[in-house]
């Protein structure tokens, strides 16, 4: 009933991320992902990051990942406690997005301010999005839930054709049949849906566009 009355709920996506972890073998760690240049791990490193400061932002907290760019999301850096750790923050996340006053006023991540009703879209764009990188990457299936798509698909269209430094790149363009919304919103954002990863260490993954909304750059 809460997520009812709230302009977005962000525990579909949360739920489908924490499924795909359940199905993510400790050898897939140093897999290509659709980010160029990131593995598994990588990609790990910054879901735990964007957790937390997408979650401080709904909070209306201070900004937890300081004045200055983040740093950028390391293989290196992944907390060796990721499978515990990580469904703790995202439903943290979660819980925190829930509180209806999260969505009002200004929230603030990655140095960057916005409406906090744009935040937590760009919050389930962030969850959505890499969601998918993690299950193409892995080779598991993913299903995006139909009114957390549409929203997106809404936010995204009113962008700009070559995308937005910092937030999102060029849309792909792709045919698409009317209700392939999952691959729409992929496009949107500068993703290539067909994407799948290397066949070898020698066919390099192609090169798409993986910038990210300043409030989650931080890993």
């Amino acid at each position: 009933m809460v997520a009812a009355r709230l302009p977005l709920d962000l525990d579909p996506p949360v739920r489908q991320i924490r499924a795909l972890l359940l199905g993510l073998d400790d050898h897939e760690l140093i897999a290509s992902t659709p980010c160029p240049g990131w593995t598994v791990a990588t990609l790990l490193d910054h879901l735990m990051s964007l957790a937390e400061a997408f979650a401080q932002a709904a909070r209306k907290g201070a900004d937890g990942l300081g004045p200055g760019p983040p740093p950028a999301p390391s293989a290196a850096h992944l907390s060796p406690h990721w499978r515990s750790r990580l469904p703790v923050l995202l439903e943290e996340l979660v819980t925190a997005w829930n509180d209806p006053s999260a969505w009002l006023g200004t929230a603030r991540a990655g140095g960057v301010s916005m409406s906090a009703h744009e935040m937590g879209i760009v919050a389930a764009i962030e969850l959505v999005v890499h969601g998918w990188d993690l299950a193409r990457a892995t080779g598991q299936d993913f299903a995006a839930d139909p009114r957390v798509l549409a929203t997106l698909i809404e936010f995204l269209a009113a962008g700009p054709l070559d995308g937005t430094p910092g937030l999102f790149g060029p849309r792909v363009p792709i045919a698409l049949a009317e209700d392939d919304d999952l691959p729409r919103a992929l496009a949107l954002t500068g993703r290539d849906p067909a994407w799948r990863p290397p066949r070898s260490r020698n066919d390099p993954a192609p090169e798409l566009h993986c910038e990210h909304p300043p409030a989650a750059r931080s890993a």
